[in-house]
This record gives structure tokens, sequence and C-alpha cells, in this order.
């Protein structure tokens, strides 16, 4: 009997081949890629360069497939050679797509080759994708299948311009090679530049096929030029020769600068000795590397690798140029593979193709899918972090090299966060003003001819001739700049206070500088034209500089570039004045206003009332007839102005309010005799006129010196010609002032501040400036715009104005009379004093006077107070009661000190002394309370027989009846 299986193990038998013929076919299917062409463009397939380059893509493309073993699919290389040429480029780039069908060319070299293949590229959606060219110029094509994989010419311009102002050049020469590439870069590099302040004067543009004589024609041509800086953008098969010629005439010594761009410090590796030791000293901007843990590793294995596929050629290096080959081929793998595993190939379209020749070709099915996948493409490759932003590979950080001894040393760094540091990740200087030039993030350099001083960026050009300085001819203003010529030896000499200002600031420059002088004049020796014509000769070429009273203006800032200003600014006026003094009769009255002389005057009526109130009971002195009382308060009151009363003040209320008026009497009459003496000794001067508008509204006559731009300002002002007069020199000027316009004169002449200055040098007691009245820059030397000398000579002449040369020049040229005095400020007529000076000491003296007054009323009407409330008289109206206040106020009061005999005064009185005393005959007035004791003998009885006094109460009683008496006589 047969013994079945059991029906479980069937199953897994089952299933257990199944899962392995699936493993099988899975393995099968994995085994099965996709090949995708893609093209390669070199110049020379058998040069160092292209086999290089070549390897590097060819191990970008195994280490690709190394590492993503299960990618589908695998590129396969098509390449062609270029020949060095475009046309061949072209040829390569057409055969690729309609024969090979590639979907991407890697390649061309160059950026004159990459132009045409960008178009190519356009037509039939081919990506085209170079590693090396890098020219600006490549952008503007704005193609959507043209990817930059390397560093843009552009990227480098802000490094170069940094080093450029680091060392405060102001002009540079770009020496270019004169095709796509040199010209892509030059308006980019001007403009960088131009915004740190430096121009470029001329651009030396080298044809690729120049020979070594027309390359040594141009270097000539630009030793007789002043600038010193240049910045070289060529290629080495080029830069090699140019630098060599350089040296054989002496351009490569002392005090030249010469810059590269990267193209030249990334490929110094594979010149020979000779070529790098006539670059001594060059300056180099090359492409940073970091040195990652991924190059390190890739550079031992690719170079084995070269070195046993190309064992004829020793001691091969790579350049930036092969590792963007290698990551160009490895970001192209990542591409295909986003893109899919879909058959790459090519179909019929109805597009219409810009050339006959392209009617025949096929576009890309799966071309604008691969740019996309190669636009977003990003991962870390052996040059760097890759990203790419519109299709151009983002700019890194770049190393400053000074080219010395066998090849290049790094001096530092340039990145576009942090600009010039020594040292990556440091950030830069944050104070250029305490920084050496040297310091300025960046080691040592060793620049051409061994020299370690930084180059000033210029030098007077190699034929030795010196600066040709303009210097303006003129009649009068010698002082400023005076051109005399001796007959005899036909020597011209030039002196004056700008002159001598312009030699003391080129003594102070770091450096020689050789100039002459050559007058503005014509044949004869006159002027030949104004400030404007001298300047534009500048701009002509005929002159270097113009050194002079040259004012510094916008039209002229056209034509030429100007020095710091070495004078004061703006525009015055000179006008003559006259002395403002009062000889009339009557200037004793000017000291004070006339608000303050009846405020005093008034014063002195109200102090004398206020005296004669408090004293006249008391003080026999302010006694006697009404007329006699009112004189004698106006005297007292009067006389405290010179301190001469001889009147006594009894009462200690007069006394205080007298206290303050003396002291009130003393301030003002010290016032007002300094106001006086001022007014009638010293001298008042005032301008004739005190604004340019007065003049032209009064229709005077001005003045302008010979050839200068205050003509202008004039008429801009709205003066007519027939009242705009000229004149010539000093002398004239004085002249046409002292008429004056009605007389065919002037009423003020208008020019500079120093020439005014020199002109109230000479005639300081006629006149006085006024101003400025215009704004204007000051003096200034003229240079051709864009000069080095410029920055130079402006801190020089800074230097000048801040220390004691120019005051040591103003006293040699601007030297005053011993006999004049400053009228630069006029002195105006002193103001009169007014009741606003003083009003504070009348408050205190009235608020003084009115208390004193309610005192001493308060105090007699609480004295007799009894007169106006005694009831027992009903006689008496209210008004003969205040009626007879007054005549008593009017009495003497006998208790005062002032009325007793000096027994009385020593309180020893004699017998019934004042009780005897009779009332005269004549007397109209009433008896007083003692005459009235004398007449009635009830009252006299009391009196002590001791002592002979009247009791208190005796003396009460009497004033008590006497005052009832007065009110019924009333």
């Amino acid at each position: 009997m047969v013994k079945k299986n059991p029906p479980n193990l069937e199953l897994l038998l089952s299933i257990f081949f199944f899962f392995l013929c699936s493993w099988i076919s899975l393995a099968m299917a994995q085994n099965k890629t996709i090949p995708v062409n893609v093209g390669v463009v070199l110049d020379d397939l058998n040069s160092r360069n292209g086999k290089i380059w070549l390897s590097c893509i060819k191990m970008a493309l195994s280490d690709f497939y190394a590492s993503h073993a299960t990618y589908k699919t695998r590129l396969a290389l098509n390449t062609r050679d270029s020949k060095q040429n475009v046309v061949g480029a072209a040829k390569a780039a057409v055969d690729l797509i309609k024969n090979a069908e590639v979907q991407a060319i890697l390649g061309p070299v160059t950026s004159m080759q990459a132009g045409f293949l960008i178009n190519l590229g356009d037509q039939v959606h081919v990506p085209i994708i170079s590693f090396s060219a890098t020219s600006p110029s490549l952008n503007s094509l704005r193609s959507s299948y043209f990817f930059q994989f390397a560093q843009n010419d552009s990227s480098q311009v802000k490094a170069l311009s940094a080093i450029v102002k680091a060392f405060g050049w102001r002009q540079v020469v770009p020496v270019y090679i004169d095709n796509e590439f040199g010209e892509g870069v030059i308006p980019i590099l001007t403009d960088a530049l131009e915004e740190v302040d430096a121009c470029v004067p001329y651009r030396s543009a080298i044809s690729p096929s120049a020979t070594d004589v027309q390359i040594l024609e141009e270097l000539y041509k630009l030793m007789t030029m002043q600038t010193r800086v240049f910045i070289v953008h060529m290629r080495t098969d080029l830069s090699s020769r140019l630098f060599a010629k350089a040296r054989e005439i002496g351009m490569m010594t002392e005090g030249y600068v010469w810059l590269t761009t990267n193209g030249i410090p990334n490929e110094l590796r594979y010149l020979n000795s000779s070529v790098i030791s006539s670059m001594q000293g060059v300056l180099g901007i090359q492409t940073y590397v970091p040195q990652t843990v991924k190059l390190e590793e890739f550079m031992p294995r690719w170079k084995r690798q070269f070195q046993q596929d190309n064992p004829t050629i020793i001691d091969a290096s790579l350049d930036v140029f092969g590792l963007w080959a290698y990551d160009s081929a490895f970001a192209l793998a990542m591409a295909i593979e986003e893109v899919g595993t879909a058959t790459f190939g090519f179909q019929k379209t109805n597009a219409s193709f810009n050339s006959a020749v392209l009617e025949s070709f096929e576009v890309s099915k799966y071309g604008p899918e691969l740019c996309q996948a190669l636009s977003i493409t990003r991962f870390e490759g052996i040059a760097g972090d890759f990203s790419l932003v519109d299709g151009q590979l983002q700019s890194s950080n770049f190393e400053i090299v000074n080219i010395n001894g066998a090849g290049a040393r790094g001096i530092g760094f340039w990145t576009p966060q942090n600009g010039l540091v020594k040292i990556l990740g440091s950030s830069a200087n944050s104070s250029i003003f305490s920084t050496p030039k040297s310091k300025l993030g960046l080691g040592p350099i060793i620049w051409p001819g061994d020299s370690l001083s930084v180059p000033k960026g210029w030098e007077n050009p190699t034929n030795g001739k010196k600066l040709r300085i303009g210097v303006p001819v003129k009649d009068g203003f010698t002082e400023l700049v005076k051109v005399t010529k001796d007959p005899s030896t036909n020597m011209t000499d030039v002196t004056g206070f700008s002159i001598d200002v312009f030699k003391a600031a080129v003594e102070m420059l770091p450096y020689a500088l050789p100039y002459e002088f050559i007058p503005f004049a014509k044949s004869d020796g006159t002027s030949a034209g104004t400030y404007n014509d001298l300047i534009y000769q500048i701009y002509l070429g005929n002159f270097d500089a113009v050194v002079g009273d040259t004012t510094i203006r916008g039209n002229r800032s056209l034509y030429a570039d100007f020095t710091m200003p070495y004078t004061e600014s703006g525009v015055v006026m000179v006008v003559p004045v006259i002395d403002m003094r009062n000889q009339n009769a009557w200037v004793f009255l000017k000291p004070l206003t006339w608000d303050l002389w009846l405020t005093t005057c008034c014063f002195f009526f109200f102090i004398g009332f206020v005296v004669w109130v408090l004293e006249h009971r008391i003080n026999e002195d302010f006694r006697g007839t009404p007329s006699h009382q009112v004189g004698t308060s106006v005297w007292f009151s009067f006389s405290t102005m010179v301190f001469s009363h001889r009147e006594r003040v009894v009462s200690n209320l007069a006394r205080f309010v007298m206290v303050i008026w003396v002291f009130v009497m003393l301030i003002l009459t010290q016032s007002y005799t300094a106001s006086l003496a001022s007014l009638l000794t010293v001298q008042q001067l005032q301008p004739t006129v005190s604004d340019i508008k007065d003049v032209l509204r009064n229709g005077d006559n001005v003045g302008y010196a010979e050839n200068t731009h205050i003509y202008e300002l004039l008429k801009l002002v709205g003066f007519d010609d027939s009242k705009i007069k000229m004149f010539r020199s000093f002398e004239e000027c004085d002249e046409l002032l002292s008429k004056g316009s009605a007389n065919g004169g002037i009423s003020a002449a208008v020019d500079e501040t120093p020439s005014m200055k020199l002109f109230l040098a000479k005639y300081c007691t006629k006149y006085t400036m006024i101003g400025p009245i215009f704004k204007a820059a000051g003096f200034g030397f003229a240079f051709p715009k864009g000069s080095p000398l410029i920055p130079d000579l402006s801190r020089a002449v800074l230097n000048v104005t801040e220390g004691e040369v120019i005051m040591n020049i103003e006293k040699k040229w601007f030297s005053v009379e011993k006999n004049c005095v400053d009228n630069s400020s006029p002195k105006v007529a002193s103001y009169s004093l007014g009741l606003a000076s003083f009003w504070g000491l009348f408050l205190i003296a009235g608020v003084a006077s009115i208390l004193a007054l309610i005192i001493c009323v308060a105090s007699f009407l609480h004295k007799h107070r009894h007169i106006l409330m005694h009831p027992d008289d009903s006689r008496a109206s209210g008004w003969r009661r205040i009626r007879a206040m007054f005549k008593m106020f009017n009495e003497k009061e006998h208790s005062s000190r002032m009325f007793k005999s000096p027994q009385e005064r020593d309180g020893i009185a004699g017998a019934g002394d004042e009780v005897n005393a009779a009332v005269s005959p004549n007397n109209n007035w009433p008896e007083s309370p003692r005459s009235y004791i004398s007449n009635h003998t009830d009252f006299a009885e009391q009196a002590t027989p001791s002592t002979g006094q009247v009791s208190p109460e005796i003396v009460s009683a009497v004033d008590h009846e006497h005052a009832i008496t007065i009110a019924r006589t009333c």
C-alpha cells in the first residue's frame, strides 16, 4: 500500500515554490536596466584637461551607480571633440542629438561654444549642462534648457571690488580677453567698482590671437597712464604671455597692482615655473572648495584610477572644473532616475525651427521633465553644496591668494555675508578708521617688486612729465594768486595765499608730486577767460589740475572733481559803514525811553507826597505854608536823584520808604550814566545796507570781481545788467564804494569770503562785511574727474587747515593794519533803557510807599477815632467831623520829639513851660490842646506841683475838648 503525503505538506511545498519563482523573477527584473544616452562635448579629448574632466565624469557615474545599484537607469556616455572652436562644438552637438539621440549634453567647455549649444538645446528640448562656461552673458539668453554648473563670473566681482575698496584705490583698468568670455563680466565689474567709488578710466581688450608685439603695445599704453591697478580677466594661455611681457618691460615692479579673476588661480597648478615667476606679487580670486571627508577620500582614489588609465601623464592634479564635472555627472544621473523608467526617445513635432538644418530634428519627449528634475536637485557634492537657482550654481565663498614663490599663498577669504575676512567664520572689521590697510581682513601681502608697503594705486606717467597746473591770471586780488614774469629770464613766478596752501598740502603727501604752474593767459599776458573756462581746460586735457581761488560749483563739477575746500564758504557783501553816535542837543534824553522818563517823574512826585504825609506832623522841615510844603516835598524827592537832600527824616516809616527809594535811584542813575557815556563815547557803526534785497529794492548799483561767478548769482537775484558793475582790483572797488550808487559808483561789493577779507584788511575803517548772503562750497583745487590724487590731496588739505600752517599762511597774506578794528560784526547803536528793565524796582518802591501810607493813616485814625465816633456833641455833623480830622492831620504833633525842648527830650521840663504859652491874637486857627489848657485854670490847677508836668489824663481830656471846639467851629 502506497503511503500518501499529508495535505499540509503539499500546501507548504506549493507556497515555497511560489516564493522561489517570484524571487527569481524579481532578481531577473532588477538586472534589467534602461540605458540613457548622454553626450559629452570637450575641447580636446587628448589634452590633459580633457582627459582629467572625462575621467571625473566617468568616476562620478561609477560611484553613483555603485551606491545606487537598484536604480533602473544607466547613463551611456557619448563623447565628442569640439576641436577647440565653436563650429566643432556645434557639429558635435548636432551629431549627438541627431544620431545618438542623447537626452542631455555635458559641455561644452567655453562660453562661446555654449552660446550656440544653448539655442540648439532650446529647439530640441535637450538640456545643455556646462561645468566650465562661466560668462555672465550666457544668462541673458534666458534658456530653460541651459544649466550652468560652474560659478558665474559675476559672483566674484563683489570680492574684487571689496579688495579695491579696502585699499582705497580710486582708478582701476580691466585687462581682458576680447571675446564673449572676457566681455561678459566687464559691465558687471564696472558697476561693482563704481559702487565703491572707483572709476574705470580705460578698458584694455586683448585679442585671443594677439601677438607678443601687440601685447607689448597695449602694455606700453598702460604705462603712460597714471593708473597702476589692473584687473586681469582671461584664460591662462593668454595671461601667461601677458605677465611675461609685463615683467619684461618693468610692470611687475613696486607700485603696480595686479588682480586676477578666478580663471587664472584655478588653473595655476598647470602653469610652468617660468610663468609663475613672472606673476610674483599678483593677487587673485580663487574658488574656495571646502576640505570635506568626502573630498579627501575621493582625491587619492581618483589619482590612482587616472594614473592607471593614463600612465603617460605624471603628477596630474584636479582643479575646481574637474570637481564641477564630477558633480554635474552625479546630478544628471540623479535627475534622469527621477524622471522615471520610461523609454527615453524623440518624437516629431510641429514646432518651427530657426534653421533649415534643424528642420529634420526631432524633439526630446522627456526634456521638460528632465529640466524640472535638474532644477530641484540638491546634494552634498565633492565641490561643496550643490543647489541651483534659475539653472545656475549658487555662488560660494572665494579665497584670496597671493602668488609668491612657486605657487599661491592664501591670505584671506571673501564671503557674501561678511566680506573680506582672514579666517572663515569670523566677522569683518567693524572699524575701518583704526585699522591699517595691511590688516583689513587679510594676511600679509607681498606686492610686485617684493614690496611690503601697499601701493597707492597710481603714479606719474613713466615719461617723467610734471603735472601741468593751470593758474588764473588777474589784475586785482593778487594776494590770492599773483603771476609775475621776469622779462630778463622769461621765468614765471606764481605766488599767493592759494598757492601757499597747495604747496603745504603737497608737502604733506607721502610721496613726491612734481608739478609746474602754467598761467591761463593769452600771448600778451592777459587772462584767457573766466574761471569756468579755466576749469573746462581740465576736461579738454590741456591742464592736469587748476590751483587758485576757484570756487567749487555744481556746473564746474560736471567737468572736473575738486578737493576739500581750504577756505571759508559763502559769498558775502561789503558795504560802507557810518557812525550812528548822536551829536544833537537832546542826546541826554536818549539813554531812557519815554515811558521810563514818565514813570520816574511820576514816582518823584509820589515819593515826595508820601514823605510829606509821613513827616509834616512831626518834622519842622516839612511844615510851613502850603506852597512851601509842596516845594519842599518835591525838592526833597528830586534831590534824592543826586543824593543832595538836606531835610532830615525822623519817621521810621519815612526812613523805610527812603531806603528803598534811594536804592532805586542809585541803580537808575548809574544805568543812565553808563548808557549816556556809551552813546557819547563809543563808536556806533552801522552798515548803510544790511541785505542784498535792500540794494535791489532801492535800485542801487552792485559790484562784482572780474571773471568770477558772482555775476551769475546777481542775475539770479534779479539785478539788471545796468545795475551790475565790475571791478578789477581793490583800489577800483574802494573807488566805486566811495562814490556811492548815486554818483555812478556802487552801494555794495559782492564776492567770496576770502577775497572780501583781503579787501577789509586794507580798508577796514571804511567798510564792513555782511553775510554770507549766498551759500558756496569755498575754494578748492580742481583735478580731472576720478583723479586718484583727489583723496590724498583732500586729506592733506584737511591737515593743513586744521593745524597752525593755515594760520601762518593767513597771517602772511591777510595781515590787518594796526589801526584797524574788527568791523565784520558792526556795532549797532545802543538801545535806550526801558521800563521793562526797571519795573520790578518801581513795584517794590510803590508797594513799600503805599504800605507806609496805610500804616500811617491807620495809626492816625485809631488814635483819633473818638472824634469820628463821639456821641456827646450832636451839633457836629459827619462831614464836619471829617473836616476836623483833616485839619487835625495838618496840625503839628506836639508829642513828637522834634517839637520838644532839649530839657523835654531829656525828660525834665520847666514849670508851666508849654502850659503858659499864649495864643497869638493873629492866629485864626483854633487853639492847640496845650494852649487850650493854659487858658482854662481849672485844668491848669490839676498840674502836679512837684514836677510841673501835665498828666496824660489831662492831655487826653484837653485833646477831646479841643476836637469838640474844632468841630463846632467848622
